[in-house]
C-alpha cells in the first residue's frame, strides 16, 4: 500500500478543497491508504471524505505560525508514516516543508492553484527558501506553472495537472432554481459563483450590468458567494441605480445547483489558476463570458467554447452579455461546445491517473 497524507488549511467549499476531495476519494483503495489533515478547520468536504472511508484530522490552527499545530501535524505524520505528503495552498505548503515536520522518508509534493500575484515579498521568499525540501510541485494550469517558474521553481520540478470536473445533471430545474433565488421565468439572468473578493473584479461586473439592463429587458444579475467586497458591491449597485435588479444570494451549500437559474455565466477576474466555477458553468452547458487572461484562455477558445473580453472593459462585457442573452442560437452553441470540452478534457479519471503517474515516478526515483 502507498500511504498518502493530504494537508490543506481547511475543507471549505472552494476550488482547491474540491479537487483534493475528488482526488482522495477517487484513488483506488486497493493501492492507496489516504489520510487528510486540515490545519485549521473542517467544512463541507469533510463529509464526502469520511463517507468514502478516509480518515480526516482537524488540527485547530489559530495563528499564522501556530507551534501547537506544527507539533500536532508532526505527530500525525509520524503516526501515519506516509510515503508521500501532498499539500495544498500557501499555509499547508509552508508547514509541511518546515524542518522536522515531515518525516525524512516521505516525498513532499506541494500544490499551487493560482497565479499568486497577491503574495507579498516574504511569502515569495519563503517559497524560494523551501524549494530544496520539495520533491515535486503540481500546478493546475500552464499559467500557474509559468508564474512559479518565474519565482524560481525549476521547471522540471513542476507537473501541470489540470482541474477535473465530474459531469452531472443539475439538482434543480431552471424554474426551481429561480424560485429559490426569487427570479421569474421572464428574467434574463447573468450569474457569478465564487468569493466576493477583489481579484474577481465584481465591481466591473456590476458596472457592465448597469449598461446591460438598459439593453436587455428584464435582465438580472445574480452573485452567489460571500466575501469582503459584499457591502461595497451592494453600495455600488445602489449608486448606479440597479440594486433592485441584483441578487446577492450569499454563501450557499447548493451554489452549483443554483447555476441552473442562469442564462449565462460571467467571470471578470484579473488573475486565476484554473477556475472551478468557470469549469462547472461550462460543464452545465452555460454560455460563459470571461476575462481574457491566460488561465481562462486555457479553458475558453474565444467564439467557440465561450467569449473573452479584456480585463476591466465593462462596455465589452455588457455587449457580449447582451449578445448571449438575445441570441439563443449563439448561447446554445457556446454552451454545448463548452460542455463537450469539459467532458473530453477534464475527466476526474484523467486527473487521478496523472497524479498516480507522478507518485510512481517519485517513489521509483527513491528506490533506484
Amino acid at each position: 500500500m502507498i500511504r498518502i497524507a493530504y494537508v490543506i488549511p481547511t475543507l471549505d467549499q472552494s476550488g482547491a478543497e474540491r479537487q483534493l476531495a475528488l482526488l482522495a476519494t477517487s484513488l483506488p483503495r486497493e493501492t492507496y491508504s489516504v489520510r487528510v489533515i486540515a490545519l485549521q478547520r473542517g467544512g463541507p468536504y469533510l463529509k464526502p471524505l469520511t463517507d468514502a472511508g478516509i480518515e480526516v484530522r482537524v488540527l485547530g490552527k489559530r495563528f499564522r505560525l501556530d507551534p501547537l499545530t506544527l507539533y500536532r501535524l508532526r505527530q500525525e505524520l509520524r503516526s501515519f508514516r506516509p510515503d508521500i505528503v501532498q499539500s495544498f495552498l500557501f499555509a499547508a505548503n509552508s508547514y509541511v516543508r518546515l524542518p522536522g515536520v515531515t518525516p525524512s522518508t516521505a516525498k513532499i509534493v506541494v500544490s499551487e492553484r493560482c497565479v499568486d500575484s497577491w503574495k507579498s515579498g516574504w511569502q515569495l521568499s519563503l517559497d524560494r527558501l523551501q524549494i530544496p525540501r520539495t520533491q515535486a510541485m503540481t500546478a493546475n494550469s500552464n499559467s500557474v506553472a509559468d508564474f512559479y517558474t518565474g519565482v524560481g521553481v525549476p521547471r522540471d520540478l513542476i507537473s501541470v495537472i489540470p482541474n477535473s470536473m465530474p459531469m452531472s445533471e443539475p439538482r434543480y430545474s431552471k424554474q426551481e432554481a429561480r424560485a429559490i433565488l426569487g427570479l421569474a421565468d421572464e428574467h434574463r439572468v447573468v450569474g457569478f459563483v465564487g468569493r466576493l473578493a477583489p481579484q474577481k473584479r465584481l465591481h466591473d461586473v456590476i458596472w457592465a450590468f448597469q449598461l446591460l439592463h438598459q439593453l436587455v429587458e428584464n435582465a438580472r444579475l445574480v452573485l452567489i458567494g460571500s466575501g469582503p467586497e459584499r457591502d461595497a458591491l451592494s453600495d455600488l449597485a445602489t449608486r448606479l441605480g440597479c440594486r433592485d435588479r441584483v441578487v446577492f444570494a450569499g454563501h450557499r451549500e447548493d451554489a452549483s445547483a443554483l447555476m441552473a437559474a442562469f442564462d449565462a455565466f460571467v467571470l471578470g477576474s484579473d488573475f486565476e489558476g484554473m477556475s472551478n466555477s468557470l469549469m462547472e458553468a461550462m460543464s452545465l452547458g452555460l454560455p460563459c463570458i470571461a476575462s481574457d487572461i491566460p488561465p481562462n484562455r486555457e479553458l475558453i477558445t474565444d467564439g467557440e467554447t465561450g467569449l473573452l473580453f479584456p480585463v476591466g472593459k465593462c462596455p465589452d462585457l455588457a455587449k457580449l452579455s447582451a449578445r448571449v442573452l438575445l441570441d439563443a442560437a449563439l448561447a446554445d452553441r457556446l454552451g454545448q461546445t463548452a460542455r463537450d470540452y469539459i467532458a473530453t478534457h477534464h475527466k476526474v479519471g484523467q486527473m487521478v491517473a496523472e497524479h498516480e503517474s507522478m507518485y510512481r515516478r517519485l517513489l521509483n526515483s527513491s528506490a533506484s
